[in-house]
């Protein structure tokens, strides 16, 4: 009886020695095997200049697009489209060109400096804006023609300048401006700060104000709604990820976020 129980544990022993032999084999286990990893994205830059009414709307979206793009960086030039296309003129890099006007648009292309067709992604009109609580008591857009106000407005050229001044050519009225500034933020900075009564800027600066302004509506804005206009530059180096980011603009999310800002929709 011993020897039988003596033989079953040698038996069993053998066996083990020989399970653990063929597990320290060369073959290593499926689940041992080191896991693959994936080569990191390659960095990108997208360089946009973008109409300064844009600000606040395009670090929005430039973020979500960075997020949707793993290794993709936005960069931003603000300032009145003008300017921006002046700047593209004399060989300032950048990727894309989005306008705060049609008018703006066309003389890029006129010059060669834009690729394919441009693309109307949203519209804007103009409010005046003046201090909180409006202590001038502006009522519309008459009253910017009182003797003694301080209205600040954009220059020509800038298109919120431009549709300024197709409202002062509807309603047969004539504005003496303290200044004429080269991009509506600056007409808003002059308002916050006291240096204005009131400022010609859009819907969208008011609003993104907060209380810092005191927004008043006119009818006569609709006789100079601004479509914006949107599209890559003849120059760009990143053709591919320029279309990318402009049917980011032109999609549901982007569209969300100028919806949300205040922006009115494109024209069909």
């Amino acid at each position: 009886m011993k020897g039988r129980v003596a033989l079953a544990a040698a038996a069993i022993g053998a066996a083990l020695l020989l399970a653990g032999c063929a597990g320290s084999g060369s073959g290593a286990s499926p689940s041992s095997a080191p896991a693959k990893t994936s080569a990191p994205p390659t960095p990108q830059t997208l360089t946009v200049f973008a109409a300064t009414s844009l600000t606040a709307t395009f670090n929005t979206l430039g973020k979500a697009f960075e997020d949707a793009n793993p290794g993709v960086t936005v960069q931003y030039s603000y300032n009145g489209t003008s300017t921006l296309v002046t700047q593209l003129s004399q060989g300032a890099p950048a990727d894309i060109l989005a306008s705060a006007d049609e008018k703006n648009m066309q003389n890029a292309v006129s010059q060669n400096l834009i690729s394919g067709t441009p693309v109307d992604f949203a519209t804007n009109v103009l409010e005046i804006a003046v201090a909180p609580g409006n202590p001038k008591n502006i009522t519309g857009w008459a009253d910017l023609a009182k003797p003694g106000l301080k209205v600040d407005v954009c220059a020509d050229g800038v298109p919120c300048g431009n549709a300024t001044e197709a409202v002062e050519k509807a309603t047969g009225t004539t504005l003496k401006p303290i200044s004429q500034e080269q991009n509506v933020g600056d007409v808003l900075a002059k308002v916050e700060s006291g240096d204005a009564d009131a400022g010609v800027v859009y819907v969208t600066d008011v609003k993104g104000a907060g209380s810092k302004v005191t927004g008043v509506d006119f009818p006569e804005a609709q006789q100079a709604i601004n479509t914006y206009p949107i599209a890559a530059t003849a120059s760009s180096k990143n053709a591919a990820l320029a279309k990318k980011f402009i049917a980011y603009v032109t999609g549901s999310a982007g569209q969300k976020l100028l919806k949300d800002a205040g922006f009115g929709a494109p024209p069909k």
